[in-house]
């Protein structure tokens, strides 16, 4: 099955997964987990990369 491009930058750090809930193996007092919400460093949590900064290059 084909893939449909993608239209916005993703970030290469976490590859559009911006945010993750990780569970501890603890559990509270009700009996749910205990989860901490992980946010990728890179791009703030939105999944989205920053445009490449633009070298300009005197020719000669």
């Amino acid at each position: 099955m084909p893939q449909h491009a993608q239209n916005t930058p993703v970030c290469p750090d976490c590859d559009g997964f911006a945010s993750a809930a990780i569970a501890t193996g603890a559990r509270h007092r009700d009996g749910s987990r205990v989860t901490l919400r992980i946010t990728c460093p890179a791009c703030k949590g939105t999944g989205a990369a920053r445009p490449a900064r633009v070298r300009e290059v005197a020719r000669v």
